[in-house]
């Protein structure tokens, strides 16, 4: 094969080399001097033919093959070999081009990704060395940049994506993923780390118990009953039990408990069971070691028993812990000490338990979604809340002590309210009860002008005055007036609450909180007979 035969063999290899290279791939002589040149895809790159390629010309007065700089693009590599006359040269300039296109794309993208998974998201290279880093809130912070990660390296080593500790922010959780063979991204959820931290510290705060028996409002035997009884037992240390439904003010019973109680001037603690995720209950009730799990505190953290030492802890909404919960919640009351998350060292704690329910648990006992055992231990003394419809006689009370409460905050000099208005507040059957009633003068004292100083139907909110119904087959606001609509209303409570006490008139006048004449009254005006007991 002659020297033309050799030039021409050596040219048709170019397309293949320059594939096999990712960039470009040259034929020069022995100076240097480029004969032709094809980039990857088997184009020919003509404005480069008699070019001096200087790797070639050294490989060629050298005699062997050389590696070096290209002369195109900046960081890309190239080779010589002197073949004969001639010397076979390529490049991975375009692999190197798209590598940097790469890294610009990822770079544009971290504060996306950032934003989207709300946390940390960097760049590193093949030996874990962070090249960008973007904060949660898509801004950057360079100085992070230049750190390196051992798990990033080995990452981009194995190939394969890794999960790990977050180099930045002790106790989050970081993915890293190899995109290329020179760049990686990693991900963390540093936002949820901190964010569950939080949550965890600001719900194991010593709280302190703000209410007495004098901030529970109410005239009506029944509420009297019940704030004797809430007082009677305030001393003891056995567990109590405090049921009732939703805005009954079971929580203000309970720091009345504490407040009257041995153990006042020690810790009030108080846990929402339904509040969080099982996980987030388990660590405030119970505290957690170091590294206990993702997002665990350095020195880990005491839980509520340990922080209510001798002092009162509240569990509200009982009823909605986790079985498993249930389970070390039992021990911890048997025992009297309590075990941290991840570790293994018991605390012995002297606390006493309130608990609180909306629902029945002897119920859920029943249908097996609550124990029996720790019902039993919760229930030692058990305290009813009673709801508002059973002491309509406090709605008065109530509604003047919101009013002057509302006065001050909002700035208002609302003086009383309309006898027709308090009238029909007193035969609303308020599901909410007094968090309800609240809420309705609360709403009343933000309409109200600065000139109007009663309270009258049109300040209440529209849901309640129309809350009724049908009555006599007339719609409320379709015929019926506001005196038909209150009687009817006073009709079913003063029935029902018959009903519910079997008939004895003096018992329904005293759930009602009225004397027993005024129900014989109403009971005369509402056209039910005299079922006297």
């Amino acid at each position: 094969m002659d020297s033309g035969e050799f030039k021409d063999y050596l040219i048709t290899a170019l397309p293949l080399l320059a594939r096999i290279s990712g960039g470009y791939a040259t034929v020069t002589d022995r100076e240097g001097r480029r004969i032709k040149t094809v980039d990857s895809n088997g184009n020919v790159v003509p404005e480069l033919d008699d070019n001096i390629y200087d790797i070639a010309l050294e490989a060629a007065r050298q005699g062997k093959a050389l590696v070096g700089p290209s002369q195109i693009v900046e960081g890309a590599e190239a080779w010589a070999l002197p073949v004969g006359d001639y010397v076979l040269c390529a490049s991975n300039i375009e692999r190197l081009s798209r590598e940097m296109r790469l890294k610009s794309a990822l770079v544009q993208a971290l504060p996306l990704i950032a934003r989207a998974v709300g946390g940390e998201a960097v760049l590193f290279d093949k030996e874990g060395k962070r090249l960008a880093c973007v904060n949660a809130d898509g801004t950057p912070n360079d100085s992070l940049v230049g750190k390196t990660s051992e798990a990033a390296r080995e990452v981009m080593e194995s190939g394969v994506p890794g999960v790990g500790e977050s180099l930045s922010v002790p106790g989050a959780v970081a993915v890293r993923i190899p995109i290329s063979e020179n760049y990686g991204v990693g991900i963390s959820n540093e936002n949820t780390a901190v964010q569950k931290v939080k949550i965890l510290e600001e719900l194991k705060k010593y709280q302190t118990a703000r209410y007495s028996f004098e901030d529970i409002v109410g005239e009506s035997e029944i509420i009297r009953q019940t704030k004797k009884i809430a007082a009677h037992i305030a001393n003891g240390i056995s567990s109590v039990l405090i049921s009732g439904e939703t805005g009954t003010g079971k929580e203000l019973f309970a720091q009345a408990i504490h407040n009257a109680g041995l153990r006042r001037i020690r810790p009030f603690v108080a846990v929402n069971c339904g509040a969080l995720p099982a996980s987030l209950v388990e660590s405030c009730i119970f505290g957690y070691e170091e590294g206990a799990f993702t997002g665990a505190r350095r020195g880990g953290s005491p839980g509520v028993f340990e922080q209510a030492h001798e002092g009162t802890v509240f569990l509200d909404e009982i009823s909605e812990m986790d079985i498993f919960l249930q389970s070390r919640l039992l021990r911890v009351l048997q025992e009297r000490e309590v075990t941290r998350i991840g570790g293994n060292k018991t605390i012995p704690v002297d606390v006493r338990v309130i608990a609180s329910t909306n629902k029945n648990l002897l119920g859920l006992v029943r249908e097996n979604k609550f124990r029996e055992d720790l019902f039993f231990r919760l229930n030692v003394v058990e305290l009813k809340v009673p709801p508002l419809r059973e002491r309509l006689g406090d709605i008065s009370v109530l509604a003047r002590y919101f009013i002057l409460r509302y006065n001050t905050t909002l700035g208002k000099f609302v003086r009383d309210i309309h006898p027709k208005a308090l009238e029909f507040l007193q035969c609303y059957p308020w599901p909410g009860n007094v968090r309800e009633l609240q809420n309705c003068l609360e709403y009343a004292l933000n309409i109200v002008t600065l000139g109007e100083q009663v309270i009258t139907m049109d300040h209440l909110p529209p849901y309640l005055t129309g809350h009724q119904g049908e009555t006599n087959g007339m719609p409320a606001g379709q015929g019926a007036t506001l005196e038909q609509l209150l009687k009817e209303a006073e009709k079913s409570i003063i029935m029902r609450t018959l009903e519910k006490v079997n008939y004895s008139r003096k018992d329904a006048a005293a759930l009602l909180g009225v004397s027993t004449t005024t129900l014989w009254r109403r009971m005369s005006e509402c056209g039910l007979g005299d079922n006297r007991k």
